[in-house]
C-alpha cells in the first residue's frame, strides 16, 4: 500500500492520456479474455486474381497484441494486432493455382475465419505489329466498316489483360502531308475508336516514322483522340517529358510500366523540350527511364522500339546494342517494329524476352514476307515473363489488310 501510494504521488507528473495507453497495452498483454472479448473481424474483401508475385492485403480487427495467422493454402504468416486493435497482411502472391484462404486468431478454443478463395494466374500482355488506319486499310474501312481489319483477331486482344500495338499513322481530319516524304498515313477517328472499343487495345506506342506525317496538329488530335477513347499512349507527347513518359497499368496486383522509343527519325519528328514529337532512341533517355520506372515502383518494364532495317530478318548490332542497355536498366520485355517483316522471338533467359520485330499488323502487305503475322502472348509475375506463345496469323482478305489468325 505504501508502494502504491508513492507510485501514485509520482505518476501525478504523467499526463492522464499517456497513462491510460500504459494500462492499455498491460491489460492486453496481461488479460487475455480482454483481448478475445474484442471482435475478431476481415475488413477488406479478396481480389477476383492476382499475379504471381503480385500483393495480396488482408485487414482486419482483433484485440491488440494478439496474434493473427493468414494461411493461404499450406502457406502461414503470422503478424500481431496493433494497439489500435487493427492487423495487416501483405504478402506476395504464390505461383499460379487456386488457394483457399483464411485468417486465425490464436485464442482459446482458436477462432477462424475462412475468407474465400484466391485465384492465382499469370497477368497476359498481348503485343502486336504495325497498324496503319490509313491508306489501304482505310479504303477497306470506307468499304467494309471500321471492324472489318479486327475481326480474327479482336477476341484474342481482348481476352488479354493488357493489349498493345504500334499505331504508324496520324489519327485526324487535320493536316497536311510532310514535304518530301515517300509515304504518309493517316487515318479517321472513328477507326481508332473502334480498335480501343472492339479490338481491345489498350495502348499504343506512337513512336515511329510515320505518327508526325500530317504534322504537329494531326499529331496532338491523334494523342487526344487516344485517350479520349480509352487508349494509352507512349513515345509521344506535347513536349520530351510527355514522350518519355510511361503508361502504367495495375492488373493482378502488378504494376506494370510502357516505354517507347523510335530509333527511325525522320527530321523534326523528335520531340523537345517544349514542342510535340516522338521520343528519340536514345540510350542514356532508355536507361534513364527504365531506371525511374523501376524506382517508381514498377514490377515489369516493357521497352517498345521502332528499329532495325525494312524487309530483313535478323536484328542488327544497332537493335542489340538497344535492347541491352533496356535490359541492363531493369526491363523485363523489349518489343520492336519497322522491318515490316517478323523477325526472331528469343526464349526467356533470366526472365526476360525481346521481339525482335513483330512486322505488319493492321497493315497493306505487298513485298514477300510482309504477311506473316501475329500476336505475342506473354505470361508475366513478379519476376518478369514466365512463359510466351505466339498465335500466328496471315494478313489476307479485302485489299491484303485483314490480319487472320491461323
Amino acid at each position: 500500500m505504501h508502494r502504491l501510494r508513492r507510485h501514485r504521488r509520482a505518476g501525478l507528473a504523467f499526463a492522464l492520456g499517456a497513462g491510460c495507453a500504459v494500462v492499455l497495452t498491460w491489460s492486453a498483454a496481461e488479460h487475455p479474455a480482454l483481448a478475445e472479448s474484442a471482435p475478431f473481424t476481415v475488413t477488406s474483401s479478396p481480389p477476383r486474381w492476382l499475379a504471381p508475385g503480385g500483393v495480396l492485403a488482408v485487414r482486419g480487427t482483433a484485440g491488440p497484441v494478439e496474434t493473427v495467422t493468414l494461411f493461404i493454402g499450406s502457406v502461414q504468416r503470422a503478424t500481431t494486432v496493433g494497439e489500435d486493435g487493427t492487423f495487416l497482411f501483405r504478402t506476395r502472391a504464390p505461383a499460379s493455382g487456386l488457394y483457399p484462404i483464411a485468417v486465425e486468431v490464436a485464442r482459446n478454443p482458436v477462432e477462424r475465419i475462412e475468407i474465400g478463395s484466391l485465384r492465382v494466374r499469370a497477368l497476359v500482355l498481348a503485343a502486336a505489329g504495325d497498324v496503319n488506319l490509313g491508306d489501304r486499310v482505310g479504303t477497306a474501312i470506307s468499304a467494309y466498316g471500321t471492324r472489318y481489319p479486327w475481326l480474327s483477331v479482336a477476341p484474342v486482344l481482348r481476352q488479354a489483360d493488357i493489349a498493345m500495338t504500334n499505331l504508324e499513322c496520324s489519327v485526324s481530319t487535320r493536316g497536311s502531308p510532310v514535304p518530301g516524304k515517300q509515304y504518309t498515313f493517316r487515318g479517321r477517328p472513328g477507326s481508332l475508336r473502334t480498335m480501343a472499343a472492339y479490338a481491345g487495345v489498350d495502348v499504343v506506342t506512337v513512336a515511329n516514322n510515320h505518327s508526325l506525317d500530317f504534322g504537329r496538329l494531326a499529331f496532338a488530335d491523334t494523342l487526344r483522340y487516344a485517350h479520349e477513347y480509352g487508349m494509352k499512349t507512349v513515345g509521344g507527347g506535347g513536349n520530351l517529358a510527355g514522350a518519355r513518359r510511361p503508361a502504367t497499368f495495375l492488373r493482378g496486383a502488378l504494376r506494370i510500366a510502357i516505354l517507347g522509343y523510335s530509333d527511325i527519325r525522320p527530321p523534326g519528328f523528335d520531340a523537345g523540350s517544349n514542342y510535340a514529337g516522338t521520343a528519340p532512341a536514345f540510350p542514356w533517355y532508355i536507361s534513364s527511364d527504365v531506371r525511374k520506372a523501376r524506382a517508381g515502383g514498377a514490377d515489369v518494364v516493357v521497352v517498345y522500339f521502332h528499329w532495325g532495317i525494312e524487309r530483313t530478318f535478323t536484328p542488327t548490332a544497332r537493335q542489340r546494342s538497344l535492347a541491352q542497355v533496356a535490359f541492363d536498366a531493369g526491363a523485363k520485355v523489349v518489343l520492336g517494329a519497322h522491318p515490316h517483316i517478323l523477325q526472331p522471338i528469343q526464349p526467356p533467359l533470366l526472365h526476360r524476352l525481346v521481339a525482335w520485330s513483330l512486322g505488319n499488323f493492321v497493315f497493306g502487305a505487298n513485298s514477300p514476307g510482309t504477311a506473316s503475322t501475329g500476336i505475342l502472348r506473354i505470361r508475366l509475375g513478379h519476376p518478369g515473363v514466365l512463359s510466351h506463345g505466339f498465335r500466328r496469323a496471315r494478313i489476307g482478305g479485302i485489299y491484303g489488310v485483314q490480319p487472320r489468325l491461323l
